[in-house]
């Protein structure tokens, strides 16, 4: 019961805002802090509890001294907090690297459970695997829960088609208000063509009237 009370304890240290102190290194340690934490309740983890206990609380005293630093803490070594980060660093990694390890095993023995709690351990960088993840889900949603990651992904998934269907109807628009303005144009051109030639009658036809006019005056003169 002690054990679970420190846990919490713990965990709502690592969760409060990180150290501006050497941030670059010591963030991506903080914030993976808690996401190693839930590595505890994976079967394949059970046997590292004790070391992922020990490197909880190893990041929390590290991260005091981080803010003792930050303060302006007389006390607190710069160069000795920066090794510590360091030193922490590895272990992060350590942890990631199993991470996708047990992914790709999970892959290899169609282990959808453990598929699931990898995915979505958040150390995972899932886009690069967006496809590789979404093609097993769907052999094997029979038997996989698709909250999470996978759930993110679909919905991704339906918003792209919904705005391919979306941009499809605009270019089908486009093409119709295309072949409207064209038939407009045609209607158009065959009006002025109408126009001209009537004109041009209208011309013709007084240009004989004048030379008739002019012939009838020609005759009365003699």
């Amino acid at each position: 019961m002690k054990l679970i009370i420190f846990l919490s304890v713990l965990v709502t240290f690592l969760m409060a805002n990180n150290p501006a102190v050497y941030a670059t290194l010591g963030d991506v340690i903080y914030d993976n802090a808690v996401k190693i934490e839930k590595l505890r309740t994976i079967d394949e983890y059970s046997p590292s509890s004790i070391m992922i206990d020990k490197y909880l609380l190893d990041v929390k005293k590290t991260k005091e001294l981080g803010f003792k630093l930050e303060s302006g803490d007389k006390t607190t070594d710069a160069k000795g907090y920066l090794i510590r980060l360091r030193q922490l660093s590895k272990i992060n990694d350590l942890f990631v690297r199993r991470v996708y390890k047990l992914y790709k095993e999970s892959l290899k023995n169609e282990d959808s459970w453990l598929l699931s709690k990898m995915i979505n351990s958040g150390l995972m960088d899932t886009q690069k695997y967006k496809d590789e993840i979404l093609d097993y889900y769907f052999k094997h949603s029979d038997m996989m829960d698709s909250t999470g990651i996978i759930d993110k992904f679909l919905q991704e998934k339906k918003k792209s088609k919904e705005l391919k269907e979306v941009s499809k109807k605009k270019i089908g628009l486009s093409k119709e208000e295309i072949q409207k303005a064209r038939i407009q144009r045609l209607r158009r051109n065959d009006r002025l063509k109408q126009e001209a030639m009537q004109k041009s009658l209208e011309a013709q036809v007084a240009h004989e009237k004048h030379q008739i006019r002019q012939e009838q005056l020609r005759e009365l003169s003699k």
